[in-house]
């Protein structure tokens, strides 16, 4: 199983045609706060790092850090963003499900914003167990992932219990808890739906989850 069950061409032509309500130009909110309390430690891996970011964010404040996403477009962004800012981030282009075993207990840390949420049940439980191969002993998941409220809302919403189903033998969730996710309403439909004026910033229901690693 591959990322690509996620349709990777949908992700290409979103980043192509700008039709990216999760890029917002800024790391959320919800990271910033994370690393800001002392959240983050050791080697990271941001998971699906869109146009990085999360990886520039912490690559300045001195981590060592490790930005992926399947989608060429958006490594290509994060690129020349870092090139742009003067920051010497690392990204590549690789499918998290399809990392090696040189990967293999490189991690202290993943960063997870608005990935697992992408993934249907049964990939978001092999996904759970790709993370347990990367993560050291004692390593940390810090999940974002949009929430299914009952509020407003665009793009892919889960329960918590997606998370806690996902996330059992070998794992131990310390913390889930209702969030915000900042993004943008570039399409008509979902800033109708949500009242606000195309191309405004909305801050969404989430779920944020810590969840350690045995």
């Amino acid at each position: 199983m591959t990322e690509q069950t996620i349709e990777s061409t949908q992700f290409e032509q979103a980043y192509a045609d700008g039709s990216t309500g999760w890029v917002i130009g800024e790391p959320q909110p919800a990271v910033v706060a994370l690393e800001r309390d002392g959240r983050i430690r050791g080697s990271v891996l941001d998971a699906g790092c869109g146009t990085g970011e999360h990886t520039m964010l912490l690559t300045t404040r001195g981590y060592d850090v490790l930005g992926i996403d399947f989608a060429t477009g958006a490594v290509d962004r994060a690129r020349r963003a870092a090139a742009d800012r003067g920051v010497a981030a690392e990204f590549a282009v690789a499918d998290v499900f399809a990392l090696d075993e040189d990967y293999d207990g490189r991690f202290d840390t993943v960063v997870d914003s608005a990935l697992f949420h992408v993934f249907p049940a049964a990939a978001q439980r092999r996904y759970a167990e790709v993370l347990h191969r990367l993560l050291r002993p004692g390593g940390v998941v810090h999940l974002l992932a949009l929430a299914d409220t009952g509020e407003p809302a665009f793009g892919p919403i889960i329960r918590d219990t997606a998370i806690r189903e996902a996330f059992t033998d070998g794992w131990t969730i310390e913390e889930l808890a209702a969030s915000r996710y900042r993004g943008e309403a570039v399409v008509a439909e979902h800033a109708e739906a949500l009242g606000v004026a195309v191309g405004d910033t909305v801050e969404l229901p989430a779920w944020l989850a810590r969840i350690r690693r045995d």
